[in-house]
């Protein structure tokens, strides 16, 4: 779906169509051996998922280059051994694009990371108009578009007594600018439900003319976004 112009949803990644440049937010690789370590057992997954739906999204589109927008890694005074491999194999994965990785809040210590596949690490990234961050804190010299990651963006939808949370993209304005949320491309990670909790980025402060894109959970092919309408008419519904 075109979220906006010659930018389209595919999955829970972004595309821009004019640079074939695909975006993919909070990736959290390692968060199954972290809550390992916390007594919380969880089967390790989540690469082989990542990987199913990057060779979706590539039988679909041509990509030349991926942003990895922050938090790429989920420790953050340390690198764990599935960091480690999970990471360098995920750039290994991709070694035939250009690959570009952008500091999220988690990654204070990726540089180890990036440096040995060497990987260019950077605090945001522009092309042409369009700034991508990680969206947890507010930068100067933006572009008219701004693309964000960070909130993990989410929806709880609910029917009678029963509700349920699914991912979602956002659209606004941000001062003058048009401004994209991403959902967290980790499936354990689904996020801040942006209709009832506190919200993370300083770049999300009123957010009820937000437009909602939700993406329809689908296991076995890539998830279709839906549009929802803006926050204030969900609230009113």
């Amino acid at each position: 779906m075109e979220i906006y112009k010659n930018i389209e949803t595919i999955d829970l990644s972004l595309y821009l169509r004019n640079s074939k440049t695909l975006i993919i937010s909070d990736l959290h690789l390692g968060i199954e051996e972290s809550l390992n370590k916390k007594g919380i057992l969880i089967p390790r997954f989540q690469y082989g998922d990542l990987i199913k739906r990057l060779e979706r999204i590539f039988n679909k589109v041509r990509v030349t280059r991926v942003i990895l927008n922050g938090d790429v890694k989920h420790e953050f005074g340390e690198i764990s051994h599935q960091e480690w491999k999970n990471i360098l194999r995920l750039f290994d994965f991709l070694k035939d694009k250009e690959i570009i990785v952008i500091k999220g809040n988690h990654d204070p210590m990726i540089k180890p990371i990036t440096d040995k596949g060497d990987i260019k690490l950077v605090d945001s990234y522009r092309i042409n108009n369009i700034s991508i961050l990680h969206g947890d804190k507010i930068l100067i010299n933006l572009g008219k578009i701004i693309i964000i990651g960070h909130e993990h963006c989410a929806i709880s939808l609910k029917k009678g007594i029963r509700s349920e949370k699914y991912s979602c993209f956002l659209k606004g304005k941000w001062k003058n600018k048009i401004l994209i949320a991403m959902p967290s491309f980790n499936l354990l990670t689904y996020g801040t439900d942006v209709m009832r909790e506190e919200l993370l980025s300083p770049f999300l402060q009123n957010i009820d003319n937000f437009e909602v894109f939700v993406v329809e959970p689908n296991e076995n092919e890539l998830s279709k976004s839906l549009y929802f309408g803006k926050i204030r008419e969900i609230k009113e519904i």
